[in-house]
């Protein structure tokens, strides 16, 4: 199957082709067609399959074949939950809408909402936000969303784990009943699904591979080391195999800084990426990384999803998540687009249940190896590690439920005004 034959307009497909892409990946292939049609859609791929440009090439030919001339309401709102996802889908918006008369603008918090704000006065077409920088300038009478006629839910998962579900029921009941709702999502949970029921309407269900299935193309592997030794592991791992961009993740911001530090110390180019760094903070570090003049970015899973790396050749898990599904979005950051990527995870004797946890949901097991000098610590405990923001006693890599998931929303939401 082609690009052409999924009914996209010329100067789509011209954009197509200049980004270098022949054939529509398989969730493009079977989420462009309903969404041309007009119909509710509810997708679930893997992380790195295309997902942003299944939704964002038939939303661009929809807008640009019923132009509204000089005045330019906001027809097409994509949420997002992070404010890096948002940069990257609105920069897919312009990539692909460059031969198109349509606007777009993207707002997030962490930075001046003057420039965002002049934006949106020019007049947009679509709009990339975060839930909080959108009900924000809402709230100040500068975004009007009464004449949305597309509505995106990105990562919807991610948006539940955060805690945005009363966000996004505020904006819910700012757009018109009557508009088309497009719902991504890298699984289909049962708050996926409830989700859906209250926002979709008779959606066209939409699945190209298996939920929480890993990428063919990464080569998994666990190193089984003491917990003290893991710095010095990680930092033998890259010197002695000369990487030059290695995606690190850790469970909190402070391991995030203390892990950079180390690293700059052993003569490691570091930048370290989570919610306590300010958004141009943010944005240098991930740039430094993509230019490769930073070797190894260290990221909290604020990164998990939203980060396009092209050709990401390495993921480091120095730390296991205790969600399992996060597992999963982490590595998904390389073996994207079909190229290869190595997926390796540091983990010691208190991670044993998280790492059963994640070997249950990708059912496989992973690869062992044991590297001479760093072994593992044989009397060490494998009860799960507690640590602020951390373990769920007893619940140990599963979702919250009941009043743990509303205790979770609560938090989350006193923080979300940051995106």
């Amino acid at each position: 199957m082609s690009f052409q034959s999924l009914g996209l307009s010329e100067a789509l497909l011209k954009a197509v082709s200049e980004k270098g892409y022949t054939t529509p990946s398989p969730i493009q292939q079977k989420a462009i067609p309903p969404i041309l049609e007009g119909k509710d859609v509810l997708a679930s791929a893997q992380t790195g399959t295309g997902k942003t440009a299944g939704f964002t090439l038939p939303l661009l030919h929809i807008l640009s074949e019923n132009p509204k001339g000089k005045f330019r309401p906001i027809r097409a709102l994509i949420l997002t939950p992070t404010r890096e996802l948002a940069a990257q889908v609105y920069s897919n918006v312009r990539e692909y809408g460059a031969f198109l008369n349509l606007r777009s603008a993207v707002i997030f918090g962490g930075v001046n909402q003057k420039p965002q704000a002049a934006s949106i006065r020019k007049g947009v077409d679509v709009l990339v936000a975060t839930p909080g920088r959108l009900l924000d300038l809402v709230n100040q009478n500068i975004i009007s969303l009464k004449r949305v006629e597309i509505f995106v839910l990105d990562e919807a998962d991610r948006m539940l784990d955060m805690g945005f579900l009363r966000d996004i029921e505020r904006v819910m009941k700012l757009i018109p009943d009557k508009r088309q709702n497009l719902m991504f999502s890298a699984t289909f949970s049962k708050d996926i699904r409830k989700l859906a029921q209250g926002i979709l309407n008779h959606p066209v269900q939409v699945e190209a591979t298996p939920e929480n299935t890993t990428v063919e193309t990464i080569n998994q592997k666990v190193f089984r080391v003491a917990k003290a030794a893991k710095t010095d592991l990680i930092i033998k791992l890259i010197s002695d195999g000369n990487w030059k961009q290695v995606l690190v993740f850790t469970r909190t911001k402070h391991g995030a800084n203390k892990l950079c530090q180390k690293m700059e110390k052993a003569g490691i180019s570091a930048a370290a990426i989570h919610g306590n760094k300010s958004q141009a903070a943010r944005t240098k570090a991930l740039a430094g990384f993509k230019q490769s003049k930073v070797r190894v970015l260290v990221a909290t899973d604020i990164a998990a999803r939203g980060l396009d790396i092209p050709l990401l050749p390495h993921v480091i898990n120095f730390e296991l998540p205790n969600v399992p599904e996060d597992y999963v979005h982490r590595i998904g950051r390389t073996g994207r687009a079909g190229a290869s990527g190595e997926a390796l995870s540091l983990v010691s004797a208190d991670e044993t249940l998280f790492l059963k946890d994640i070997e249950k949901l990708i059912e496989m097991t992973l690869p062992v190896t044991i590297v001479e000098g760093f072994e593992p610590d044989p009397n060490a405990s494998t009860a799960p590690r507690k640590q602020g923001g951390g373990n769920r006693s007893g619940n140990h890599g599963n979702k919250p439920s009941g009043n743990s998931r509303k205790s979770k929303n609560k938090s989350f939401q006193r923080r979300s005004r940051r995106n």
